[in-house]
């Protein structure tokens, strides 16, 4: 049986916390809220780890990953934790400081798009470096240039905001998809889309920082060939951060 979880998240990707009602604990001891504060694993975007807790104490939650459809949400449990009760309610918290960099590296990524306008074949998000790969034909820019764009689109500071569209609207409209395997979150009628000020639009699922000075210096690190037009660039905080 498939539930159906309130994802607090898009709504409010800087709330770190939610009081919730246990829906159900699964067949792999994952457990099924009816609201959550935690992003599921998707997009390229680790899920959130955190806590639930209790009253007898604290259930550690290692991630969050979608159950059998995309309406629910299943918090992934240590394995030797105590399980709380259908009906039980408890308080999501997520690691901020983690889901945090996540914001930040995914916004971070999206001004990588702009950098490099050329159609994404892949990528992935982690709490201290991201990475796109491009379909590149012909020369790479170098790889200061790129950083001194990227950094460019940083300091000026962008709003980051969201809009939806309906599915249709976005098949109508093919040009929004910047990934080329990734397909957008579709499925429900409705498709989210992620603006960065005037510069731009695509569909996106993830949590993002509200504006692109809050995502701080970024340094391009390596630059690897993956075949004959694959590039693989990865960033990561400047400074150690």
């Amino acid at each position: 049986m498939a539930y159906s979880t309130d994802f607090l998240f898009r709504d409010d990707a800087y709330r770190t916390e939610a009081e919730a009602t246990v829906l159900a604990i699964n067949d792999r001891r994952g457990i099924v809220l009816d609201r959550t504060v935690f992003y599921a694993t998707g997009g390229g975007q680790p899920g959130d780890s955190g806590r639930l807790a209790r009253n007898t104490g604290d259930i550690a939650v290692a991630t969050a990953i979608y159950g059998d459809d995309k309406s629910e949400i299943v918090h992934v449990p240590a394995e030797d934790a105590e399980l709380p009760e259908p009906g039980e309610t408890l308080k999501a918290v997520i690691d901020w400081e983690r889901r945090h960099r996540h914001m930040r590296i995914h916004t971070g990524l999206h001004l990588l798009s702009v950098v490099l306008p050329f159609p994404v074949t892949g990528g992935s998000i982690g709490d201290k470096e991201g990475r796109l790969d491009f379909d590149i034909e012909g020369d790479m820019p170098a790889k200061e240039e790129i950083e001194e764009k990227l950094n460019a689109l940083v300091i000026a500071d962008h709003s980051v905001t969201d809009e939806w569209i309906s599915d249709d609207e976005l098949l109508a409209n093919p040009g929004m998809v910047k990934t080329m395997k990734v397909k957008p979150p579709m499925g429900t009628g409705r498709v989210r889309l992620v603006r960065i000020g005037d510069i731009d639009l695509q569909p996106c699922g993830g949590t993002h920082v509200r504006a692109t000075g809050e995502i701080g210096r970024l340094m391009i690190g390596k630059i690897e060939s993956k075949g004959r037009q694959n590039r693989r660039v990865r960033i990561r905080f400047a400074g150690g951060d």
